[in-house]
């Protein structure tokens, strides 16, 4: 019985035995075919065949035949067991270099997983704090917009009053009836009004342009930032698979990449190019808030300048027309007096003039008796003379207290139209000063303050 094939002694003997060194097996030994030998018909002088081996088997090898097939069984055998050491020894060092280098590869894909989530955080919080500022932002520019929109209601009450100024002033009578420094003043106040409304008209279409850039750059900034949160959960969660999770198996098609993908650089630019329009338009937000703030100190503080100018011109104008009444009241009443003088003077001189008739009469009956003297004695005597002279005086007398009496009279009318005047001037300086006073100044005391200007209120 032969030995197991690898012992020393079967190795010993198929040495001794092979006349020639047997090809080397390529195959594994249940590759080889079985050896299929054909009878050989001996038909030579050693040959069996004949009579006498009738009904034998003739189908026999020969020594040198048996030998060289044992010697090949040894052969495969040994190989096949070599080759069998060699490919488990291979095996193992495959195996254990295959699970060295999966724990590598799982180690630095959970490292690249765990790397990735930093920068996905990273990205996350710069993100949430670009949302958070705009949105910040926002309600600033809000409550600013609102401001304006006070402000700019505010501003009827000024642009109200100083029309009705104006109008109010038109009833004026003449001569009061002139553009004077508060008209001026009240003109500049109306176009002021005017300008402050339009620019902020303009500055509220700013801010509602601005917020709606805000809330799109705010939106834009959510939605990455859900994206990197969904992203976040999903690497964090591919992190922490492990090989003895339970919910793991195969996906043969995700070893492929989506050609919609991006690369690391253009998903770092995606969020940077987000974050930085938000604070670009933070910044926008933060500077037009600041001129929101200045425009409207400065509008409310020209409108209370403006506003104490006309106050002051209107008192500056009360106070002259109440000291032009004053003075027409002082003149007034010296008209009237100097008319009762003027009327005592007429009346004295048409007495003067009547006291004169009888002397005039006395004179010229004298000489109208004298004149019917007799002949020689119609006499061109001293009293003659002295009767015609005293004729003459009386009606130079009479005749200038006449011209007197006239110029008295046209004097009286004179300073009756003057009284007349003056008293329509008083009239008309009342009528002023109820217009400026009573009812301009009256009603500039609803005034709005600067606090309601500002547009706090």
């Amino acid at each position: 019985m032969a030995d197991p094939a690898g012992s020393p002694a079967a190795t010993a003997r198929p040495r001794v035995l092979l006349t020639e060194e047997p090809v080397p097996q390529t195959g594994p030994t249940s590759d080889q075919p079985m050896g299929v030998y054909e009878v050989a018909l001996n038909a030579g002088t050693d040959s069996s065949s004949g009579l006498a081996t009738a009904g034998v088997c003739t189908a026999k090898y020969l020594p040198t035949e048996w030998h060289l097939n044992n010697s090949e069984l040894y052969h495969k055998a040994f190989t096949g067991c070599e080759q069998a050491q060699r490919g488990r020894a291979e095996a193992k060092e495959l195996a254990e270099y295959a699970a060295a280098a999966a724990q590598r590869a799982q180690q630095d894909s959970t490292a690249s997983v765990s790397q990735r989530l930093q920068d996905i955080h990273f990205w996350k919080a710069e993100l949430q704090r670009k949302i958070e500022d705009l949105d910040a932002e926002t309600r600033l520019l809000a409550a600013q917009k609102l401001r304006l929109e006070r402000a700019l209601d505010a501003t009827e009450v000024p642009y109200a009053i100083a029309t009705d100024n104006l109008q109010c002033r038109e009833r004026r009578q003449a001569p009061d009836l002139v553009c004077d420094e508060v008209e001026r003043e009240l003109l500049k106040e109306a176009e002021l009004v005017r300008n402050i409304q339009e620019l902020l008209k303009r500055t509220l279409v700013q801010a509602s342009n601005q917020m709606r850039l805000n809330r799109d750059h705010k939106e834009f900034c959510e939605m990455d930032w859900s994206d990197k949160v969904e992203t976040y959960n999903i690497d964090d969660k591919c992190g922490k698979y492990s090989n003895q999770s339970t919910d793991i198996q195969f996906h043969p098609s995700s070893v492929k990449l989506e050609e919609s993908a991006s690369t690391p650089e253009t998903w770092a630019k995606f969020s940077h190019d987000n974050i930085y329009r938000a604070e670009r338009e933070k910044l926008a937000s933060l500077s037009l808030r600041a001129l929101i703030d200045n425009i409207l100190h400065d509008t409310s503080e020209d409108l209370r300048k403006q506003c104490a100018a006309v106050n002051e011109a209107f008192a500056k104008h009360c106070e002259e027309l109440d000291d032009t009444k004053h003075k027409l009241k002082y003149h007034l009443k010296k008209i009237l007096k100097e008319i009762g003088y003027q009327e005592a003077n007429i009346a004295a001189l048409k007495r003067a003039i009547k006291d004169k008739e009888a002397p005039v009469k006395v004179a010229q009956t004298r000489l109208y008796d004298r004149s019917f003297r007799p002949n020689i004695d119609l006499c061109r005597d001293e009293a003659q003379f002295r009767l015609i002279s005293e004729v003459e005086e009386l009606t130079e007398s009479i005749n200038s207290l006449k011209k007197k009496l006239l110029e008295s009279e046209q004097t009286l009318r004179n300073l009756e139209d003057t009284r007349m005047n003056l008293e329509k001037e008083i009239a008309v300086k009342t009528n002023s000063i109820f217009i400026d006073r009573q009812k301009c100044m009256a009603h500039r005391t609803r005034y709005p303050v600067v606090v309601k200007l500002a547009g706090y209120q």
